[in-house]
């Protein structure tokens, strides 16, 4: 398994255990947006928009551009690559275990047959 700092890894698992966050990215992804046009579906001030974004930006999810007072940010997918290559190593877990115990089920004739009573 490729080893990933903990605390690099924490950040972003906290920056997208929010489902503001999330939504934010998944529209960033779409293209580029002001603050503004990020907080608007939410029907958040500009400030609570600003505090999600710096918690993206923290995690190295998002860059932000200041153009005079407008604060355009964009997506930056980076850190996502290395949450999927950390949950790359668990997913044999998904992918064997269902199939490992159905390999034990039909080769144990004493295991309970689904649909079956005693």
């Amino acid at each position: 398994m490729v080893e990933h700092s903990a605390a690099r890894l924490d950040g972003i698992f906290h920056a997208l255990s929010d489902a503001t966050r999330r939504e934010m990215l998944r529209r960033l992804s779409q293209q580029e947006h002001s603050v503004g046009e990020l907080a608007a579906p939410f029907q958040m001030s500009l400030a609570a928009a600003s505090k999600h974004i710096q918690v993206l930006e923290r995690a190295g999810l998002v860059r932000r551009n200041v153009q005079g007072r407008t604060h355009r940010c964009r997506l930056a997918p980076g850190p996502l690559s290395e949450v999927q290559e950390w949950l790359r190593f668990y997913e044999r877990f998904w992918r064997e275990s269902p199939d490992a115990l159905d390999s034990l089920l039909q080769s144990d004739p004493s295991a309970p047959q689904q649909g079956k009573s005693r």
